[in-house]
């Protein structure tokens, strides 16, 4: 299940790049536009800064904004970086694999099959789709709702 922590950076970041980039957001003028508690957004935007997918700019002008173009990052990239692998059991992770505790028989598991092929199709929904696709041809209706 996705995290509220993924929920919230992908709603700020998709916030960002509706803004164009140019100006530095402030902080609270996204927590406020998109509903996130200001706290639990600034420890979300660490993390994006660390992982340099945003940049900050301190001052009076100040705020974030998005550190490469939005058709370049990925809900993907996001989800990994925030709640870790998109495997749902830890046999078919590409990044942390780690033997289930209870299995028989890797080669023959039936579980093991279906959910390496979940996690290859939401790898590949999730790697293609881009902060640009989910501004999608309305960038101004998510302005608007601000």
């Amino acid at each position: 299940m996705l995290s509220q922590r993924s929920r919230y950076a992908l709603r700020a970041l998709t916030d960002l790049a509706a803004r164009g980039g140019e100006v530095p957001v402030p902080a609270g003028d996204i927590a406020t536009r998109q509903r996130i508690p200001r706290k639990f957004l600034d420890l979300i935007l660490l993390d994006l800064k660390g992982a340099g997918l945003i940049a900050s700019q301190r001052g009076r002008t100040g705020g974030y904004r998005l550190a490469r173009p939005p058709a370049q990052i990925s809900f993907g990239e996001v989800i990994r970086l925030l709640d870790g692998p998109l495997a749902l059991v830890p046999c078919v992770s590409r990044t942390a694999y780690r033997r289930c505790d209870d299995c028989i028989d890797e080669a023959t598991c039936a579980l093991r099959r279906v959910l390496g092929d979940v996690r290859d199709e939401a790898a590949r929904i999730l790697d293609a789709f881009t902060l640009a696709d989910a501004l999608g041809a309305e960038p101004r209706a998510m302005l608007a709702a601000a």
